[in-house]
């Protein structure tokens, strides 16, 4: 995907520290929600539909701390270079920002950007405690923050087979999408109904997953002049391979319906298809209707 070089002005990028989060969003801008929810966290083991709970309870890697000490006094622009995968993020960032800012706007709700966090190991956030790698890229509703293990990206190509810039775009999309259901209040709506109904709480979790796939294939629809030829066949070989049904399969478990957390291969693939074709953010009101609740 051609996305335009970042600009350090336009995009929040952080090393360590940084401000609060100043609190969740109101109003309606299509449908969402999402608390917790690492791209690929049932292929470590871990369950992110346990909400804000799960990165409060994992420890830090060894190593970690002084990585992260050590991009704590680095400024934007030698975070975004780190390596070619720091920069494709933040390309990334900003392009999802400019995207996004406007459909706000329109919807006359209050849009806030998020800000990004690269790691490798583990990471302290700025509101959801810490975490290790183990738990893949995720978002943290409390502060607003992206965080994303680089290295994460290897184990993409290396153990999903899913490999290419899109695919790891197609991630930080996925978690940007989780922003955008923070944003609209929707989040605590849904958090609301897991609590008051555990037995529903992983058929709400893979709504919001859904939702969220299909958000970044908004994004890419949105930007298709940007698209590059077999940009579109690397993304749903992600969606594909990170499905609940494929990553049971390739773990050697049983699929059981009832424990999936983020949808099977066709669910995903069919939201990120949905989002690509319409460009438009309402598309994705199909995951929540007013029943839902």
């Amino acid at each position: 995907m051609r996305l335009n070089p970042f600009d350090t002005d336009k995009i929040d990028v952080r090393g360590g520290g940084g401000s609060r989060f100043p609190g969740g969003g109101a109003g309606q801008l299509g449908c969402g929600t999402i608390i917790i929810a690492g791209i690929v966290s049932l292929l470590f083991g871990t369950d992110l539909g346990q909400t804000i709970a799960v990165v409060d309870s994992v420890g830090n890697a060894t190593g970690g701390a002084q990585v992260e000490g050590e991009r704590a006094g680095m400024s934007e622009q030698e975070l975004c270079t780190e390596n070619a995968y720091a920069t494709e993020a933040c390309n990334a960032l900003q392009s999802l920002n400019e995207t996004w800012e406007p459909v706000f706007e329109r919807a006359n709700v209050p849009f806030r950007e998020p800000f990004l966090k690269l790691f490798v190991n583990s990471i302290q956030t700025e509101g959801c405690g810490s975490a290790t790698s183990a738990v893949g890229p995720f978002y943290c509703p409390r502060d607003g923050g992206i965080y994303i293990d680089t290295s994460f990206y290897d184990t993409m190509k290396r153990e999903l087979g899913a490999g290419g810039d899109f695919a790891r775009v197609y991630v930080v999309a996925h978690e940007y999408g989780h922003h955008i259901q923070n944003l609209t209040g929707l989040a605590n709506q849904v958090r609301s109904a897991q609590q008051q109904n555990p037995r529903r709480a992983n058929q709400l979790q893979v709504r919001m997953e859904l939702q969220a796939d299909c958000y970044a294939g908004v994004w890419a629809g949105r930007n298709r002049d940007q698209i590059e030829p077999g940009d579109i066949e690397e993304g749903m070989r992600a969606a594909s391979a990170i499905g609940d049904d494929a990553i049971s399969e390739r773990m050697g478990g049983r699929a059981s319906p009832e424990n999936f957390t983020h949808g099977t291969s066709e669910q995903r693939m069919e939201a990120l298809r949905l989002g690509i074709g319409s460009g438009n953010d309402t598309v994705c009101d199909r995951y929540f209707a007013p029943e839902s609740f």
